[in-house]
């Protein structure tokens, strides 16, 4: 495993991870290479984690949604969008929260503002947490890729990720836990505008490769700006 230095303040060790799935799995993997301590949790109880954190060792532990919300100085949330509205709110108070969900009508069932185009999936889930600080991140890129195409800084091959958020500060948290876990940031800009990086725009996906390979392809700051700026606004 690679460890790629921890560069959030001192008093940003542990990340809280609800839902542990496939990307909030991965995520905690990152974290726990980049030298954080991690309390991952998801819907089914702290004891279905097991193997989880065996996998990750020492610096893992299992807990709920809500100790895991608690404990964590930042705070990962890959659970399905329409579960958003089940989210701890008091325990995530004022903190960074990294949402990785997407939308998916067929799974998540008609949300008019959604659909109308009125809000992203995003703005949703800050309206719902309050004073949280939500960034979006992690859900343009397969977990596969995202597990594998992290590299140190300064790397030929180093990728960036995009993040979108309405809180300057917290963005600056998120970019910053990107580069502990080997990853550049591209700010797309307000959560308004993270419909850029939703499923069937140029961002999602393709920069890092296809479903088929499972390594993905480095794709660079410039590369990625490329395929934000390339989206194209659904019409509502």
């Amino acid at each position: 495993m690679i460890g790629y230095g921890r560069v959030l303040s001192p008093d940003m060790t542990t990340v809280g991870i609800i839902g542990s799935g496939l990307i909030g799995g991965t995520v905690a993997r990152l974290a726990v290479n980049g030298g954080y301590d991690v309390v991952v949790s998801n819907s089914r109880g702290p004891e279905t984690l097991a193997d989880l954190v065996a996998e990750l060792g020492p610096k893992a532990r299992a807990a709920t949604a809500a100790e895991a919300a608690a404990a964590g100085d930042i705070v990962v949330v890959s659970v399905p969008f329409h579960a958003h509205a089940k989210l701890p709110v008091a325990e995530l108070a004022g903190k960074v929260v990294l949402d990785t969900d997407n939308y998916y009508p067929e799974r998540d069932g008609q949300v008019a503002e959604l659909v109308e185009g009125k809000l992203t999936s995003a703005e949703l889930e800050q309206q719902h947490l309050g004073t949280a600080k939500v960034v979006k991140v992690f859900n343009n890129i397969f977990f596969k890729h995202l597990g594998n195409l992290a590299r140190p800084q300064g790397d030929p091959d180093r990728t960036a990720l995009t993040i979108a958020g309405d809180d300057g500060e917290a963005k600056k948290a998120a970019a910053a836990f990107l580069t502990a876990i080997g990853y550049d940031a591209v700010d797309v800009g307000p959560l308004s505008e993270s419909w850029r990086v939703e499923p069937g725009q140029p961002a999602y996906g393709p920069p890092y490769g296809t479903f088929e390979d499972p390594i993905g392809t480095p794709a660079g700051a410039g590369k990625v700006r490329a395929a934000v700026d390339a989206a194209t606004k659904p019409a509502s």
